[in-house]
């Protein structure tokens, strides 16, 4: 029961992720907590408001006029009354539509005016069409939503109801579940704030570009060269670093995972484009530090085919490769140069990895150069890394990611510090 005595507004718009809420609010009563269901009138088209009520206990409100019958507040203001006795509100699912309400200040149904006249946490959970997402209008609200304190739960990347694949999704129950839990249970459960204190404003107003997650060259329309790397340790750093304080911005790689609470992200395939985007990112936003995680592919055909290369062609043995930009070194390059991390995935024993860092953090003029064994990390919740700097190489203990990067990034407050 981690979220005994909590009381939370759960708000539904229109789309057909508001299926997954039904779960949401079985699985947040069974922690102990109380449910009041607001929904939007497209979101009743969707899955109706009846449903809710049978799971949550409650009358569903929906019209900002009338409340449901025997029930609301005396004075008949159910947009003031309702989230005063409420810890927060999530946005599950939240429309283009109604993320375009929330950055506007609009107040077109009763959920919205609730939002307005809030006086506790909002989070939202975005859910749509990959382009629909993509779209710079819906990034200018979400961007907005951010700057007013808002907390942007998501979205997932994967197959989507129209059919196509990206990033859009609602995120699953289970994962707004934990949101809540870390945010609003006990103590065991809290954030990481709470189980690493000593990380909290250490980079307070640094602005870190990194990057996450592999590249993938392509060959053919439907096939091309890529690694096994899951994202999971960049994702892990992204998330301590804005506890730590800093504006962080994530370029990824094509991987699977949810965007981190607080972080702007962009999404890329290839080497190139990676090599564009930091580049632009690290002079949009001055950034101070650079965090190359990415497993970044070091050749790519020189030509991409148009049509798939059949088997008997032999088409792919004629393939011509040309070497990808180095990321790494031209960031360092730079002038001002930001303080520069890179990470290195090598095969072979620690003692190998001992023995190449040195050379290789001294070819790329760097600061720090961060060493694992890739085929033991890929996709891993765990790793076990090296850290090479001015002072020699040492080893850390295996770890989960999380951990590990909370070790990281206290170390690069030192580098940062010593810069200053």
């Amino acid at each position: 029961m981690r979220l005994l005595h909590r009381h939370f507004i759960i708000g539904i718009t229109g789309g057909i992720a508001a299926y997954k809420t039904c779960e949401l609010v079985r699985r947040l009563q069974d922690e102990g907590a109380t449910v009041q269901v607001i929904m939007t009138e497209a979101g009743t088209r969707f899955v109706s408001a009846l449903t809710f009520q049978a799971l949550s206990g409650r009358p569903v409100y929906s019209d900002p006029w009338t409340s449901p019958e025997g029930s609301g507040p005396a004075n008949g203001m159910p947009h003031i009354d309702l989230s005063r006795e409420a810890d927060a509100i999530l946005i599950a699912p939240a429309s283009a539509d109604f993320i375009a309400q929330l950055a506007n200040g609009q107040t077109e149904s009763l959920l919205a005016t609730l939002c307005l006249a809030r006086e506790i946490p909002l989070l939202v959970a975005p859910a749509m069409n990959r382009q629909m997402w993509q779209n710079p209008a819906t990034q200018r609200n979400i961007a907005a939503l951010r700057e007013d304190g808002i907390t942007i739960l998501g979205p997932g990347r994967g197959d989507q109801a129209c059919g196509e694949v990206g990033d859009g999704r609602l995120l699953e129950p289970e994962e707004l579940l934990q949101h809540l839990v870390d945010r609003f249970g006990p103590q065991s459960s809290a954030p990481e704030a709470a189980r690493f204190p000593n990380i909290r404003g250490i980079l307070q107003g640094a602005s870190i570009v990194m990057t996450a997650g592999p590249t993938f060259e392509p060959i053919d329309p439907v096939r091309g060269i890529t690694n096994r790397s899951s994202g999971k340790m960049g994702f892990a750093i992204a998330q301590a670093a804005v506890l730590a304080g800093a504006r962080v911005t994530l370029i990824a790689g094509p991987v699977h995972l949810p965007t981190p609470e607080g972080v702007a992200r962009i999404d890329v395939q290839t080497a190139e484009q990676m090599h564009q985007t930091v580049m632009q990112c690290i002079q949009s936003t001055s950034a101070e530090i650079f965090i190359g995680v990415a497993a970044v592919a070091d050749w790519r055909p020189e030509t991409t085919q148009p049509g798939k290369i059949k088997k008997n062609s032999g088409s792919l043995q004629d393939i011509r490769w040309v070497e990808n930009p180095d990321i790494l070194a031209a960031v360092a390059r730079l002038q001002p140069t930001p303080i520069c991390v890179g990470f290195a995935a090598e095969s072979g024993s620690l003692d190998d990895l001992r023995a190449l860092l040195p050379a290789k953090r001294q070819r790329k003029q760097i600061p720090l150069l961060v060493g694992n064994i890739g085929a033991e990390t890929f996709g891993e919740d765990t790793n076990q890394i090296m850290l090479c700097d001015d002072h020699g190489v040492t080893l850390l203990p295996p770890a989960s990611k999380l951990e590990l990067a909370h070790h990281l990034l206290t170390h690069i407050a030192t580098l940062r510090h010593h810069s200053t």
